[in-house]
């Protein structure tokens, strides 16, 4: 990858830009429509929303009005997990292109699975969602399609049943939380891996050995965190709303990390999730 705007090819024969703008959080309308626009203006080229966000209109209006063409800019919206099953998942995917006020989405993710701890029928629920996903792809109303917060068990679960494979799963990655189970599962499946929390919602910035690497690079530990992904096939989605840092998280490609120091990031111990563990939520029960 050569800047923001190289792309990682999909299974599907989509292509994804490397480095995703994520908007988690931003719920504000006019600092949510901002950022995206700035965002955009700093040379992103994907942008990452989600229903429960609460930022679509937002996200959507920025997109519009930002003078780029339409299939310039990746736009990635999810299904929450209040909508699973077919009919459900198939009125939320409509009501999302409604609020963002397009035509189609590039990416449409389930967001979090049904698990055995809340549903003695998940594989089954998983499944009906994702045949709305793979009526939405036939009907254009999304040109990939894909999941997050699925773990091997979920995948393969899907994998049994479906038609179309995800092209992507998007889980929680960074130093000290890869998750390697899932990820080498995924590029035996030709799954593209998305990183949510890529600089481990701001733990990370304090960790000793990151900052030392940082030194060594003249970066910051953001800048390792990204660059890190993407070193291991992975595609972040850094979130900010600072537009300095914006570009920060996007100026990772005039250096590469030396195996040395990539060997030293993946040995360290375990930061913890910054968010839920899939088998254990309970989101839409």
């Amino acid at each position: 990858m050569r800047n923001i705007a190289d792309k990682f090819a999909l299974a599907d024969g989509n292509f994804i830009p490397c480095i995703g703008y994520g908007t988690y959080k931003i719920e504000d309308p006019k600092q949510a429509y901002d950022c995206v626009r700035q965002a955009l203006e700093a040379g992103y080229r994907h942008i990452d929303t989600a229903a429960v966000y609460g930022n679509e209109e937002s996200v959507g209006a920025a997109v519009r009005d930002s003078g780029l063409k339409r299939e310039d800019v990746f736009v990635t919206t999810k299904i929450w997990a209040s909508e699973r099953g077919f009919d459900r998942a198939s009125r939320a995917i409509d009501d999302s292109l409604k609020r963002l006020g397009l035509d189609y989405v590039d990416m449409m993710l389930i967001h979090w699975p049904a698990n055995a701890k809340n549903y003695s029928d998940w594989q089954h629920i998983n499944l009906d969602t994702w045949r709305a996903l793979e009526r939405a792809k036939a009907d254009g109303k999304t040109v990939t399609i894909g999941v997050s917060n699925f773990l091997v068990h979920h995948l393969v679960s899907l994998q049994q049943g479906c038609d179309v494979m995800p092209a992507v799963d998007q889980i929680e990655y960074h130093p000290g939380y890869t998750q390697p189970d899932t990820v080498a599962f995924c590029k035996a499946n030709n799954i593209l891996v998305e990183a949510w929390s890529p600089i481990g919602r701001g733990r990370l910035l304090a960790d000793p050995l990151l900052n030392t690497v940082a030194h060594k690079y003249g970066k910051t530990v953001a800048q390792i965190c990204v660059k890190f992904a993407l070193a291991h096939g992975v595609l972040p989605l850094p979130k900010t709303v600072s537009q300095d840092r914006m570009r920060e998280n996007a100026d990772v490609f005039d250096f590469r990390l030396d195996w040395s120091d990539l060997g030293d990031i993946e040995g360290m111990p375990e930061t913890g999730r910054s968010g839920s563990h899939p088998d254990e939520a309970d989101f839409g029960v």
